[in-house]
């Protein structure tokens, strides 16, 4: 698949797509700092084959799509703490602003509505698109995310701290790093080799390595808050899909995911951490695929009455 730059209303976003033009549209949003290529070519490939025009994009701040260096964000450690006295915060943006960014490449690529699937933050940007923009999306899957409830449990200090850890110059630091924090918040029960480990973080470096973005995306995801009231108000058909092992997100924060969002399904994964291991891609696109199949005919059949 080739890579493509979109000029939409609000920025320059890179995509990729897999599938029929025709066939109802899968817009595809990863998490905090990761790339489009975090959705596999495989597992886009496999949605595709289901009858899904399937696009991955970089969110702002993250790949090939627009970087936003003129804003500085505050220290993550600052935000939260002006988060729990119920300060103000001032960020360069919000999700919110990221949802528009989703519906802004909808725009441009001219297509009407889409099955919106997100993972991690990008499961926070999937949620606030199907509740600000009900039109634009025809189901919703929430994959190891949260509603941003400030009463679920957090992620511990130490994986916090090696969340937030500077890795050094180079690309050697950079990887010693980056495999320090995978093997933290990876699924426990599905292990990846240290060669593939190394190939996917080294590919997704030399790509294009953007730790500034990663400082302005958590930004937005500690001012941005709260979303239980905007969940509640979700009528798209809901898949919650959530490791019990993950301890970047814990699993408390998909059962009150799926709580809040009304007639949502859960899925809980024994087993799985914080990331999409390969042995449950199967898994993940048939799950993902039934919800969007069942929505498609259903919204065909209200247009056509």
């Amino acid at each position: 698949m080739a890579e493509k730059t979109a000029k939409t209303s609000r920025l320059l976003m890179t995509y990729e797509e897999f599938g029929k033009p025709s066939d109802p549209a899968m817009v595809l949003i990863m998490g905090l700092g990761m790339q489009m290529h975090a959705w596999p070519d495989e597992f886009c490939s496999a949605l595709a084959e289901k009858g899904f025009r399937v696009i991955r994009l970089d969110n702002r701040d993250a790949g090939l799509s627009q970087k936003f260096a003129d804003s500085q964000a505050p220290h993550p450690v600052k935000l939260m703490l002006r988060s729990r006295l119920g300060l103000k915060m001032k960020v360069p943006y919000l999700l919110q602003d990221m949802a528009e960014d989703t519906v802004s490449l909808l725009d441009y690529l001219q297509i009407e509505s889409a099955h919106i699937v997100g993972a991690s933050m990008g499961g926070m940007i999937a949620q606030l698109v199907a509740a600000s923009y009900p039109e634009r999306s025809m189901s919703l899957t929430s994959i190891m995310s949260s509603s941003g409830a400030p009463s679920l449990p957090q992620a511990s200090i130490k994986v916090l701290k090696q969340l937030t850890r500077k890795p050094g110059v180079g690309e050697e630091a950079y990887l010693a790093n980056a495999k320090r924090t995978w093997r933290m918040i990876s699924s426990p029960a599905y292990t990846l080799d240290d060669a593939a480990l190394s190939e996917r973080l080294l590919s997704a470096y030399r790509r294009s390595h953007y730790p500034q973005g990663l400082s302005r995306q958590m930004a937005a995801i500690i001012a941005s808050g709260d979303r239980s009231a905007k969940l509640r108000t979700v009528r798209v058909p809901t898949l919650v899909i959530h490791g019990q092992d993950d301890v970047l997100v814990p699993v408390q924060a998909g059962i009150d995911t799926a709580k809040k969002i009304p007639n949502a399904r859960l899925e809980l994964i024994p087993g799985m951490g914080h990331d999409l291991p390969r042995d449950l891609f199967p898994h993940f696109v048939n799950k993902i695929a039934a919800l969007a199949s069942a929505a498609t005919t259903s919204a065909t059949s209200q247009a056509a009455h």
